[in-house]
């Protein structure tokens, strides 16, 4: 399958370039796996259309306001860790064939096919470095550039977009990480951070030293803040209860990785599109969907163009940044909690950002089947996890009234074998629900990813730290967060923001 050198294809675009190819070339040089001996699951096509459906909300009512409890909603996420995820999938999984694709020709554009780097080395961000890409760069060649000013956020006056070129289109290391006016947002935040570090090193600092620095405070950050937000306590705790010394579970494991897991790419790590919401307040005056059928400049979330001058993000409605009382119209908004339910925009993607099929849950549930994963249940024996019954493995909002249908009651071929991504996120209500005190409300209990979920992922999280000579477990001294950035020696994601923002941590 081929497409001209100008399509606009970013959802997912070396997927969509590639999807028709063989398992092999697929992989060859981009993937490996976690469990090689396991066999492929194989469903039929027409049941993976019936699951995806099931999967896809019906279209919601206005979201509740965030001054408000909704049960969709997770008492224990807000909705930055959302896009931090975004984020981190954009750095792990970087691919500059996306942004080069419409300037170099066919025979550079192969050569650069299998240029993936798992690691948590920010080049989402950083793209090729200074010497290469001067332009994403201040002149000094240390600090990053910024882009137009913003207004809408009162506790940030210095707020920006990334940077644009007389197009419109963002000169940044990864071009995805303008898919929408959130993620680019953060996008600009970590610019911001990277110069703060800058400023705070002093002249004599070097880039590289700079990078190194926001690296390891990046790096800590996932480890302490943002695994333990997602992940089961148990499979955290056993993972990485020593940051310095995590151990995966599995031993092949423990000498680091050098390609991505497929089981990681293609299903654990997707459980956060069940957290996204339908729309988002951005600050007191802004809230929109995140895709909508205008076309105009105002009507959505959508990225890939200037962010309107007066959107800028106000964080508190992102994350609370542990600045004291704040006005109620000021909380934080919630994630939509990991469940098998995906908000309904989901379900119908713009053209302008993808190619067909449209809806996500089936893209997940295809790319999976073509990667030849294992059922959820053979992944949960490997691991020495009992699986879940098919009775109580549910598709379904994990909210106390939904109507939640059991897997195999949407196809018979799923009994005893569901596709790894959906038993992952079953798994998440069914384990969070079942380990809950018995008194909590179900609305009000929050849903973390359970033992098969949590264990992929804090696996390969170690992993990719153990295999990057270059990560904050290898500083000739142990690595502490600058005390300028942190608070009471915990720096996260509130800590970053503020460290951006020029506030106390």
């Amino acid at each position: 399958m081929t497409r001209s050198a100008g399509t606009r294809l970013y959802h997912g675009t070396w997927w969509d370039l590639h999807k028709d190819d063989s398992l092999a070339t697929l992989a060859a040089g981009r993937f490996t796996t976690l469990l090689p001996e396991l066999d492929p699951a194989g469903f039929d096509p027409d049941d993976l259309r019936l699951l995806a459906d099931a999967m896809t909300s019906r279209p919601e009512r206005k979201a509740t306001s965030e001054t408000r409890l909704d049960p969709q909603e997770d008492r224990a996420i807000t909705v930055g860790y959302t896009y931090l995820g975004q984020f981190v999938d954009h750095d792990l999984t970087f691919d500059p064939t996306s942004s080069l694709r419409e300037l170099r020709d066919r025979k550079q554009i192969e050569k650069l096919a299998d240029f993936r780097t798992p690691r948590f080395d920010l080049d989402n961000l950083y793209g090729r470095g200074p010497d290469d890409q001067p332009y994403m760069y201040n002149p000094d060649g240390i600090r990053m550039l910024l882009g137009e000013p913003l207004s809408g956020s009162p506790d940030d006056p210095s707020a920006v977009d990334v940077p644009r070129g007389p197009s419109g289109r963002a000169l940044i290391g990864d071009p995805r990480n303008d898919e929408n006016r959130i993620v680019s947002q953060l996008h600009a935040i970590f610019l911001r951070f990277h110069n703060e570090v800058a400023r705070h090193l002093g002249d004599e600092a070097t880039f590289e030293q700079v990078r190194e620095q926001v690296r390891w405070h990046y790096q800590w950050m996932l480890v302490t803040d943002f695994l333990p937000t997602v992940l089961e306590q148990q499979t955290f705790e056993r993972v990485f209860g020593d940051p310095y010394n995590p151990v995966p579970g599995l031993p092949q494991l423990r000498t680091g990785l050098r390609l991505m897991p497929v089981e990681f790419s293609g299903a654990a790590y997707r459980f956060g599109h069940s957290m996204i919401r339908p729309e988002y307040r951005l600050n007191t005056a802004v809230e929109r969907p995140i895709f909508s059928r205008s076309r105009a400049e105002t009507a959505d979330l959508g990225g890939f163009r200037p962010i309107p001058s007066d959107w800028a993000i106000d964080w508190h409605f992102f994350i609370d940044l542990g600045s004291g009382a704040e006005p109620v119209a000021r909380r934080p908004q919630r994630a939509f909690k990991i469940d098998t339910s995906l908000a309904n925009p989901l379900g119908h993607l713009p053209s302008r950002i993808t190619s067909p099929p449209s809806i996500l849950a089936l893209r997940n549930l295809e790319r999976g089947n073509t990667f030849g994963l294992p059922s959820g249940q053979d992944v949960a024996r490997a691991l020495g996890v009992d699986p879940i019954p098919d009775e109580m493995l549910v598709i379904g909002k994990a909210t106390a009234g939904a109507a939640r249908r059991p897997l195999v009651d949407i196809a018979p071929g799923f009994a005893g074998r569901a596709p790894l991504w959906a038993y992952i996120l079953s798994e998440a209500q069914v384990t969070s629900w079942d380990g809950a005190d018995p008194d909590t409300p179900r609305d009000d209990i929050p849903v973390k990813l359970g033992p098969v979920g949590s264990r992929i992922i804090a696996d390969v999280f170690a992993s990719l730290l153990i295999g990057d000579p270059a990560s904050y477990l290898y500083a000739d001294d142990p690595f502490r967060p600058n005390p300028a950035f942190s608070r009471s020696g915990t720096f996260g994601l509130a800590q970053l923001i503020n460290a951006a923002l020029g506030r106390a941590p």
